[in-house]
């Protein structure tokens, strides 16, 4: 596994999306989009004003600097808009492996292939270039939209994980896991991606 790509600048794009890294200034672009509570609804969080908006800018690049996450902004390259954030979480360079997820989009930009699109380059970069063993997924359990748009990536379903998180509310939470292993990589790159792994920026 080559760790050493996750402390370097990473941009990866494709025809439809651009992901840059979650520091660059166009992060405060975020808030046109970010005051919406059915995005958090399964997210552990609200934000829900400027404080709760500051305080997420913060807690993520906190958690970059620690280690825990690289995370980066979308940018839907069809209007030049910032439209969400995703990031490779739970990094665990002992075995090699991640979860890509903290996924969300603002309204505008959700059900427009942008999510495929920009989880093609997450999936292949980790595998390719950072040479991850395993990406995980994981969505609430109540969360049947997330789960849809995983298994569409050709992830496998692997269980559930009862009171996974607290959310905070102080509600225990139970999710779903995915996962895709460098093994699958080549089949599932060619059953679901071909519109990508076909094409070039």
């Amino acid at each position: 596994m080559k760790s050493e790509i996750l402390q370097s600048e990473i941009i990866l794009e494709n025809e439809k999306v651009l992901l840059i890294p979650f520091e660059n200034e166009r992060n405060v672009e975020l808030r046109s989009i970010i005051f919406d509570d059915e995005i958090w609804k399964y997210m552990g969080m609200y934000i829900r004003n400027d404080v709760d908006f500051k305080n997420y800018i913060k807690s993520t690049l906190k958690q970059k600097a620690d280690g825990i996450c690289y995370p980066l902004l979308i940018i839907d390259k069809a209007t030049n808009k910032v439209a969400g954030s995703t990031r490779y979480g739970y990094l665990n360079y002992a075995s090699q492996k991640c979860e890509i997820g903290w996924t969300w989009y603002g309204k505008e930009f959700q059900g427009t292939g942008l999510n495929k699109a920009c989880k093609y380059e997450l999936l292949n970069f980790g595998f390719e270039n950072i040479q991850f063993r395993r990406i995980q997924f994981s969505a609430d359990l109540e969360n049947e939209k997330s789960q849809r748009a995983i298994e569409k990536l050709g992830a496998l379903k692997e269980g559930l994980f009862r009171n996974n998180y607290i959310d905070s509310e102080g509600k225990s939470r139970d999710d779903v896991y995915y996962s895709i292993i460098l093994e699958d990589w080549k089949t599932t790159k060619r059953e679901y991606f071909s519109e990508f792994s076909s094409s070039k920026v």
